[in-house]
This record gives structure tokens, sequence and C-alpha cells, in this order.
């Protein structure tokens, strides 16, 4: 039988491979079309049972990423979306019945409906390379695990490592893998058919859980659960985020099987397929893939980055860049300046890497102390990320435009500063453009790409380009003061240090953003940028103000700068905001809050500083942590404006 998306190879020894290339496609997700194909399959080896069935990709971009999301948008019924998972569940649960031995090869990314495959398989193997990994991440679109996750996880590797990946979403590499039980192999590439082969062949049996874990996942699952629902009302309340409590419910009470839920249950898939924030997430989804392209267009492939400030941000910035595997050389006025940031780094490697001490000096020697600056003269990539000072900046760009190469990207990480002016003593201004990364650099996603009106377009293009190559969601802005990010915090902090001064708490302002839906209140959130940075860039972006907030000047003058000098709006003993009890929040202040927020996000989108709305929101979720569930601040003004 010939099969659209599916390749069959049937060895001598009886042997049968099912090779997924989804037609089309550049990587394989897991369509109608993609399953029924493998009841097809299923159906011939129920024909001519083979000696084992191995599962691979055809594709060079992994294995499987899941599940067709496209497809997904098109359920616009809840009957649409019940029937999607049915399917999905019907024909993985007849895989996992099969008699003969099954075995999924794992190599590169394995998502959602990848990994419920391979859970219902007999055996796994992963490819012990960087592309690797393997995930549940459908919490993170508002769903769940509905092909047979929540069943075959925890039954794999225990309740405990299986709900923290299914409510969180991470992603885990192959030797993590291994090691906790999810894969029974892991190999390096050159060895991969055969160990498939000699492991389908085998005859060997699953390794069952412990008694003690089988304990967790039967008999006291209801406490197991228990604990689980406290974690995640840390991270996430229900109304916000209902999938993580619904994965939660079906796991404990209903075996994994998303159909078996009532409809009338607030954790049913009924209301999982009807929620809004289900809805928005899946936009965040594609909005992220939006970002994504921009660097597509560009052939660009830095090897060498210099950057120049070896302060939290530069250092940070050079860390990060020698940890995706670039060269980079990190200069400031001396050894002694640069060392703490080399020493961040090693922490930061160490923490990464974990007990891979090879992976942890690969990446420190790729990071080279560069005091006298030796590295502009042969750089690819030259980042400036000194203090913001405009003078300081225009002359350290003219000796940085005389000695770089020709072809090598110039790029400013100014967070307040107009391009323009800064490249005003440029011999060719067309050669400068923002590279806008944010504080901390390991966790946030975003970096702002600004083109001035100067700025060559195919300069804006490599800089995307290279902001991809270090695994960053580029989005192109232009010049203006704060670019989007920080030019929509600006008024939003602001507004909260003026409840401050009216007499409401700091721990009550920032519960009331928090209850709005945001990853952190805007106080703790000045004090993790830096009050003099919060004092700096509010002078320059709030529009109308010439007066700072009182508390705020009174702390910034006291030299109580944050979580920097160990105490600001909170103090920080053990580099946390000890916080007060929140008082009671008043009516509409949250409201209050983000409405500055909201009107500066629709400026800058009418005055072409952001190209459209989508990539506002984009920017804002990405670049400040705006409640994902919403679906961005215009999208939230959209739909309350239509309420």
């Amino acid at each position: 039988m010939e099969f659209k998306n599916w390749k069959l190879q049937r060895d001598a020894d009886g042997v049968v491979w099912a090779i997924l290339d989804r037609a089309g496609a550049s990587a394989n997700t897991l369509a109608r079309e993609v399953l029924h194909e493998l009841e097809g399959i299923l159906d011939e080896m129920d024909r001519e049972p083979p000696k084992g069935l191995i599962f691979r990709s055809g594709k060079a971009a992994g294995f499987i990423a899941g599940a067709d999301i496209e497809e997904f948008t098109q359920c616009d019924t809840p009957e649409k979306a019940r029937a999607l998972v049915k399917l999905g569940w019907d024909v993985y649960n007849r895989l996992a019945a099969v008699k003969y031995p099954t075995l999924a090869l794992v190599r590169g990314h394995c998502m959602g409906g990848g990994l419920e495959l391979a859970l219902a398989c007999r055996f796994r193997i992963a490819v012990d390379e960087p592309g690797t990994r393997m995930a549940l991440p459908e919490v993170m679109l508002g769903i769940v695990p509905g092909w047979g996750g929540m069943l075959r996880l925890p039954d794999t590797v225990g309740p405990a490592a299986a709900l923290d990946m299914m409510l969180t979403g991470k992603g885990i590499d192959a030797k993590r893998a291994k090691k906790m039980g999810l894969v029974d192999e892991c190999v390096p590439p050159r060895v991969m058919e055969n160990a498939a082969r000699m492991l389908v062949c085998s005859g060997r049996a699953r390794i069952g859980l412990s008694s003690f874990q089988r304990l967790l996942n039967g008999p006291l699952k209801c406490m197991v659960a228990s604990q689980a629902r406290k974690q995640v009302a840390k991270r996430a309340r229900q109304e916000h985020y209902p999938a993580p409590y619904a994965i939660l419910d079906m796991w404990e009470k209903y075996d994994g099987n998303a159909l078996a839920v009532p409809d009338d249950k607030p954790t049913s898939l009924y209301a999982i397929s009807t929620s809004p924030t289900t809805r928005n997430l899946v936009r965040v989804f594609f909005l992220q893939d939006r970002l994504k392209g921009f660097g597509k267009d560009s052939d660009f492939d830095p090897k060498h980055v210099h950057v120049i400030g070896a302060g939290v941000m530069g250092g940070d910035i050079a860390a990060w860049c020698a940890q995706r595997g670039m060269t980079v050389t990190l200069q400031d006025q001396s050894v002694e300046r640069i060392a703490p940031a080399i020493k961040r780094a090693a922490d930061a490697y160490a923490k990464k890497f974990r007990h891979d001490e090879k992976a942890v000096r690969f990446a420190l020697d790729r990071l080279i102390p560069d005091p006298q600056g030796n590295g502009v003269a042969h750089a690819d990539v030259i980042i400036e990320a000194i203090f913001e000072n405009l003078e300081a900046k225009q002359a350290l760009f003219r000796d940085i435009e005389a000695r770089a190469r020709p072809d090598a990207l110039i790029a400013t990480n100014t967070s307040s500063l107009r391009l323009a002016d800064i490249a005003a003593t440029f011999r060719e201004p067309a050669r400068l453009v923002g590279i806008h990364f944010f504080n901390p650099v390991a966790k946030m996603p975003l970096v702002e790409v600004v083109q001035a009106e100067a700025t060559h377009p195919e300069i804006a293009r490599k800089a995307a380009a290279f902001v991809r190559g270090v695994d960053k969601l580029p989005l192109p802005v232009k010049d203006a003061p704060g670019f989007l990010v920080n030019a929509v915090l600006a008024p939003y902090m602001l507004e909260a240090m003026r409840c401050v001064d009216e007499g409401i708490s700091p721990e009550t302002v920032d519960e009331a953003a928090l209850a709005f839906g945001m990853p952190m209140g805007p106080i703790e959130l000045a004090d993790t940028v830096g009050l003099d940075v919060a004092m700096a860039a509010g002078k320059g972006l709030a529009a109308g103000v010439t007066e700072p907030p009182k508390k705020l000047a009174e702390l910034v003058a006291g030299g109580n700068l944050g979580r920097k000098t160990g105490r600001g709006f909170y103090a920080y003993p053990q580099g946390r905001a000890a916080k007060s009890a929140a008082g009671a929040v008043p009516a509409g202040l949250a409201r209050r809050l983000v409405a500055p927020l909201l009107a500066a996000t629709r400026g800058l989108v009418d005055k072409g500083i952001v190209a459209d709305a989508d990539l506002a929101d984009a920017g804002v979720i990405f670049g400040t942590g705006f409640a994902p569930f919403t679906g961005g601040p215009m999208n939230y003004q959209r739909e309350h404006s239509a309420a």
C-alpha cells in the first residue's frame, strides 16, 4: 500500500521501518491525514505482522513537531475538537496494544503528539545530539496532551517527573531522557539504526516503575495531585490558565483520558476548547512563529562576536553568544573589569550544563577577555553595551568604524538613546543598527532590532539573522525613544509608583498586577530593572512628567537602587524581594495600572514605531511578559472594547 506521508521499508529480517516525511512540509506534524495513514499502516501490519516496527523521521528538521496547529485552529466547535482528540487517542491506543515490538527512534525535536506517539511504542531511543529535545508543551497553548500522554508518561517516568513536564511544557535533552527513564537508550547518530534494530529485536521486557512510584501513580494519586496544584497555583491562576488544572484533574480522576471528563466540568475538554485563553495562547504561538521568520531572508552566518562593555548587560550578552557556539571577545577597560562577567558566565554554564564539565569548558574557552579590543578588527558582529551616554558612545563608535571590517555588523545595545544621534558622527550612518537585548539576557526571549532612518535595510536583515542565530526572537522597530518595550513599560511603572506615593503599599500594587495576569508586579519589576535606570527612562519616556515619583526619588538619592544594591521599594536579603502581606486591592486598581501601557502601545502602533498591532502584541508579551492569556495589549483592547 502506498502512503502520501509515510514510507514503509521491510528489512530482510522482518523489521519494518515506518518513516514519516509529511508531504509539502519542512517539519513533520500530525495532521488528520497523517493519523489516518498511521491507521492504514497498522492495518497492513495486522495482515503481515513484522518482527518489529520502528518509527523514524524522514526530515532533517527533527522527529515530529507535534499536532498540526493550523488544523487545530480550524476546530471552530467543541465537537470538532473532541473528534480530533478521539482520532489520536484511538489510533495511539491501538498502537500501544499491538503484539509485536515497536520502537520510536527520536532524533531532533519530539514534541506533543510526537512524544505521545513515542510513548505508545514499547521502546524509545534518543539520539545524543544538541537538537534532540522531548516535550509535551500543550499547556503553553492552553490545551492538554490528549492522545495518551497524560496516561503513559506517568506510567513511564513516574508521576512527579511526568507532571513537571506536562505542567510546565519544558523540554529535556537525550541524556536527561535516558536518566529519567523516558527512553531506553541514548546513542550517538552513527549507531542509531543498528541500536534501534537490535533493541526492537531483543525480546527485552520494558522496565516498569518501582513499587513506590506505582503507589504514587495509583492509590496515592490524590496526594501527588494536591501538592502539584499548590505549585501550579503559585505560577498560574485557574481563571487565567485553566489547562494545567485540567491536566491534573484528568490524570487524577480519569486516567489521563480527556474524553472521559463530563462536559459540564470546568476542567473538561469542552471547557478547554471554548476557553478564550486557548484561543489567545494559540494566537501567541503564531505571533512567535512570525518573529522567528525575521532574518530568514539573509544568509548572514556570523562566527565571531565582539562585545564592548563587560557590565551586566554586555557581559551577559557575551556569555549568551558564547553559550550558543560563537567565538566572543569581550572588551572593557581592564581584565579586572571583565573578570566578574566571566565569573557570572562560568556560574551560568555550570547550571545550564549541569555535570557536563566538557561543555562548560568549551563555552568558557569561546569567551575571551579582550581589554585591548583586538577583536574589533576581526569580528563579524560588534555590539556596544557601555553606559547610556551619547558623547561616550559617539567617541567609541568613531574608533570602531575606523577599525572594523567593511562587512562587519556594527550594533548598539542602547535602550534609551536614538540611533540617529549615535550615528551622527559616523562616516557611514547606514551601518549602525540597534540590537537591544533585555535583562536578564538568558531568560528574556525578545531582542529589538532597531532601524534608524539611515540604517540600510540589508543591515537590519543581517541583525535579525544574528538574533535568530543566538536563539532569540527579533522584533523590528523604528528608531524612537524607548523603541517599543521600554516605551510602554515606563508609563506603566510610573503609574504604579504614583499609587505608592498615594499611600497604597507596594505589595498591594504588585498584587493587583499579578491578579491581572502579569508575571511580576510593576514595583518589583522597577527594583529588578534598577531604580536609577527606571528614573532615567521615566524622564525620557513618560510624556508630561516633570518630577519623578517622590518615593522613587528618595530611594535613588539614598543609593537604594533595587535588587542590585539589596534594597529598593523592597529589601532583598537573599536576592529575593522580602514582601509583607498585600492589603485588599482597591477596585479598579489593575485597570488603572495597565491603562498607560495600553495607551502607549496603541500610540506606538499609530506612529508606525512597530509595523502593526500583531507585532506590538508579540513585542510586549515576549519583551515584558504581559499576560499571554490576553493575547497581548492590542488584542486585549479589541476584545474588551467589543465586549
